[in-house]
């Protein structure tokens, strides 16, 4: 048996299938995988995402130690917003990707991965010495997040008055804080949407009241084919301890000014920035009956140096295969990837599949 979030028994109910999902028990799916990922693109699904570790930070000396510890700059977001950065080690390499959640001045509030949340944790603290900063896990807090283009409407029918004014005032990478419930317009599919976190014992009420206002529940299948049809990096497939953000098309997480902050990893960052990354994170397309998967091999046309699909998928968005990959920086238009003994025939694109619910011009099935 593993960790089990607050709306375990709410999963359970709604006929989730649960798989282990990084030592906790998650839905995979209540049915169908298919009609939980087009419900978030065509109005709004809701997901269960407790499984995500909360950190608050806090103290005089929370945004410099923030400022060292992370490869974007909090001192760019003013309270009441949010920022997404790297956490790198000193080669460069992604530690874990996370959220901050700017609540006031000096106090803020990290989301991490369920894989990487205890090494996240010793990380942070083992480079606190020399801060006044206080570092304090938040395993009580559960998070909801509701997705797609109607999930601002059907959230405000469901919340407090205050939480419902937050919700109609915020922009989006906006955040506010009602009560003990942190509402902010981020999430992880592509669209629109809203996440809260709150307190666990109130998380199946909420639960319960957007399914009353028909909101239905969405498994992790699903939040990883919106995901991936966003183009949205997944720790461990896409990046991890080895990869760079430079490798990873997250450049434009890196803030590098001031010149003088001196963020971890930002040395070997600037030397890579020097001498130019090997490998580049691409989209790959085919209209051929095929399963792209991570792992598989990609071959480029001319390059001896071969290529690893990252991540793969059906679109349900555009009817065909899709999959991200790292590459080596010459790949062009075209490569292959080897399927069982097979050259499957496939485009190189950028890596944002779906935006807004509609497939990017040339890309439709």
């Amino acid at each position: 048996m593993g960790n089990r979030t607050p709306l375990y028994t709410s999963h359970l109910d709604l006929g989730g299938k649960m798989v282990d999902f990084g030592g906790w028990d998650m839905p995979l799916h209540y049915g169908s995988q298919l009609q939980e990922h087009q419900a978030v693109r065509a109005d709004c699904g809701m997901f269960d995402v407790s499984h995500m570790r909360v950190v608050d930070i806090a103290g005089p000396g929370a945004e410099a130690y923030l400022r060292h510890l992370l490869a974007n700059d909090v001192a760019r977001a003013a309270p009441g917003k949010a920022l997404y950065s790297a956490m790198l080690n000193e080669s460069g390499g992604i530690v874990d990707d996370l959220i901050v959640y700017v609540l006031a001045e000096g106090d803020y509030r990290l989301v991490v991965n369920c894989a990487t949340g205890a090494s996240d944790i010793a990380w942070m603290r083992g480079h606190s010495p020399g801060f006044a900063v206080e570092i304090t896990p938040r395993p009580e807090l559960a998070i909801v997040a509701i997705q797609g283009p109607g999930a601002l409407a059907r959230v405000q029918q469901v919340v407090c008055d205050a939480a419902r004014a937050a919700v109609a005032a915020m922009p989006v990478f906006g955040c506010a804080q009602v009560g003990r419930w942190t509402l902010a317009r981020t999430g992880y599919t592509g669209e629109d949407g809203v996440e809260i976190i709150l307190p666990g014992d109130q998380c199946p009420d909420l639960w319960q009241r957007l399914l009353a206002v028909d909101v239905p529940p969405v498994g992790l299948g699903a939040r990883d084919t919106l995901r991936l049809e966003a183009g949205l990096n997944l720790y461990g497939n896409e990046m991890d301890a080895t990869v760079s953000p430079l490798e990873a098309n997250l450049g434009w997480t890196l803030a590098w000014d001031p010149p003088e902050r001196d963020f971890i990893g930002r040395a070997a960052l600037e030397e890579q920035r020097r001498r130019g990354v090997g490998h580049k994170l691409v989209g790959l397309v085919t209209r051929e009956r095929a399963v792209l998967r991570a792992h598989q091999v990609v071959r480029l046309p001319g390059l001896a140096a071969t290529g690893e699909i990252t991540s793969g998928t059906f679109s349900p968005t555009l009817g065909m295969p899709i999959a991200m990959a790292r590459v080596p920086v010459a790949a062009a238009s075209e490569a292959v990837v080897e399927i069982r003994g097979r050259d499957i025939p496939v485009q190189i694109v950028k890596p944002c599949f779906v935006r807004h619910g509609q497939g990017l011009p040339g890309l439709a099935g």
